[in-house]
């Protein structure tokens, strides 16, 4: 079954593969390898291989689950899809001829919006060529700290109708961001006991950028322990723009 997701920017959840490894600053309280690991416990059966303890953890190696890709054919109304939510579909270790299919499932059902996110960014525009792309796939990439933005110009290489950056965990300022080709940005702070606090400041100018470009912003959270409780205002009103969906397309 789909889950619905808690996420502000999505609607449900889609995991086709389950399991990742920690690449990167951003990583470093990854919300999805503590519950795989709460998972694998409850005996829930795609979460019991193990991944390397040194990058992943009890019940998050990287496995794929053929049988989870008939799910949106069974939904009955269109949906916002996070594909992946538990793993990263251009980890290394997913195979090429798996993300087609994945990709086939997403064409064959245009009512739904998929977004799919990764921090490979570099094996994604590798690849992005043998790929069938979808329009109604929205891609896009992990961009938290200075350190990484070189991603956003492997997702400018990728032939995506929709073009996405997640800002989140925001760890530190992102100055003079090139959003040319870039259609939407998420912005968030860290949530969770050890969340890393994020200055207001990174929030703002990040806004400000999309706001001078044209690009549709989304600010998702404050973060924190208790990330509900700051609550999602921004200068005194919510963020919540995003592309227009898949369903609201002729």
């Amino acid at each position: 079954m789909a889950t619905n997701s808690a996420i502000e920017w999505t609607e449900v959840t889609w995991n086709p593969v389950t399991g990742c490894d920690r690449v990167a600053s951003g990583c470093d309280n990854c919300y999805a390898l503590a519950l795989a690991k709460r998972l694998k416990a409850m005996g829930a059966e795609k979460y019991q291989n193990d991944g390397d303890p040194r990058t992943s953890g009890p019940g998050f190696g990287v496995t794929i689950h053929p049988r989870s890709l008939a799910q949106p054919y069974r939904w009955r109304t269109p949906k916002v899809v996070f594909v992946n939510s538990m793993s990263d579909l251009f980890h290394a270790k997913v195979p090429l001829d798996f993300i087609r299919d994945v990709f086939d499932v997403i064409r064959e059902t245009p009512q739904h919006t998929y977004q799919v996110l990764t921090k490979r960014a570099h094996r994604t525009a590798r690849i992005a060529e043998k790929l069938d792309w979808p329009d109604n796939l929205w891609m896009g990439v992990s961009v938290e700290s200075s350190d990484v933005v070189d991603r956003i110009d492997d997702l400018r290489a990728v032939p995506a109708a929709t073009r996405f950056l997640s800002c989140e965990p925001l760890l530190t300022s992102l100055p003079d961001l090139n959003l040319h080709g870039i259609d939407w940005v998420i912005a968030g702070g860290e949530s969770g006991p050890r969340a890393r606090p994020m200055d207001p400041a990174w929030v703002e100018d990040i806004r400000d950028q999309c706001v001078h470009a044209g690009v549709a912003f989304f600010f998702k959270q404050w973060g924190g322990r208790t990330p509900k409780a700051n609550g999602r205002e921004l200068d005194g009103r919510t963020w919540d723009d995003m592309p227009e969906l898949a369903a609201a397309l002729p």
